[in-house]
């Protein structure tokens, strides 16, 4: 196989990483989820992971994450900052957060120079999610994205967004996020009263990227800060880039299907139903009990 590396997202993690519940351990042996992930890509055949964090972390991921596999896979990180944008722009000084998905994988352009795979540190994505991703770059180029059945994402807990993906010839035309997704009295309702059955194909920010998308990147950055570089919370994201890309014709995306159930503590009564499946998985033979 080609090099491919793997970058996670997970600048918005603090430190013990700050008490967030997406580090909690969800394996027997204190694994994260992030481990599971990292997992399955040495399996699937990535050779180089890069975290993309906060900077102050760096030692933290080190000391609790990064160690145990840094003999499996070559581990690199990335810091995203608020402060890092194109010159010529200035923001306000009451902003607290970085400018979302699209300036995290800028973050990134200096140690990436083959195909890659994006992916969100606090989401679990299952082993046949990235053996798809990593057998369509044994192959092809391009950009693609890995979809997820929307009924195998949904949370008993509560709404959750979505980007919900309209497909032809398996080439993704266009995604609609949507909010507040939830499976009330065996009916999918969501907050843009838009008809949902759960058999939609839904973008979980699992993308496939070759480093062309680091120009596009850095092009959109600068027209999106032409606009909202004063406004607080606006964020420059990732599903808005590829839309765009889209529409204008200068990408087209393969989409690529998993089967697998996604897992996310999106609510803190999500954890044990993670913890749960997690153990069958172990049980059923697709995971060691410890992973590393």
């Amino acid at each position: 196989m080609n090099d491919t590396t793997l970058l996670i997202m997970a600048a918005g993690m603090g430190s013990r990483y700050g008490g967030l519940k997406q580090l909690d351990p969800v394996g027997p042996n204190n694994e994260t989820i992030i481990d599971y992930s990292v997992y399955d890509a040495i399996q699937a055949g990535f050779n180089k992971a890069v975290f993309i964090i906060r900077e102050e972390f760096k030692s933290e991921f080190e000391n609790l994450i990064t160690y145990k596999y840094r003999d499996s896979i070559n581990v690199e990180f990335a810091f995203q900052r608020l402060e890092d944008i194109p010159s010529g722009f200035s923001y306000s000084s009451e902003r607290a957060k970085p400018w979302g998905t699209g300036q995290a994988i800028l973050a990134a352009e200096k140690l990436v120079n083959e195909p890659f795979a994006v992916i969100n540190g606090d989401d679990f994505y299952g082993k046949e999610s990235f053996q798809v991703i990593a057998d369509h770059y044994k192959q092809h180029t391009g950009f693609s994205m890995v979809a997820f059945k929307l009924l195998n994402t949904l949370s008993d807990y509560g709404g959750v967004s979505r980007g919900v993906c309209e497909v032809v010839d398996n080439n993704l035309s266009n995604i609609i996020e949507t909010h507040d997704i939830a499976s009330s009295n065996n009916e999918i309702i969501s907050s843009g009263h838009l008809a949902l059955t759960g058999n939609e194909q839904v973008s979980m920010n699992m993308w496939g990227f070759t480093p062309k998308l680091f120009e596009y990147l850095n092009q959109g950055f600068s027209k999106f800060l032409s606009k909202h570089s004063n406004e607080l919370k606006s964020e420059y994201l990732i599903p808005s880039v590829i839309n765009d890309l889209i529409k204008k014709e200068k990408e087209q995306v393969k989409v690529l299907k998993s089967k697998a159930s996604w897992f996310g503590v999106t609510y803190k009564e999500d954890k044990p139903y993670v913890v749960s499946q997690i153990l069958k998985l172990i049980d059923d033979g697709f995971y060691p009990s410890s992973l590393f």
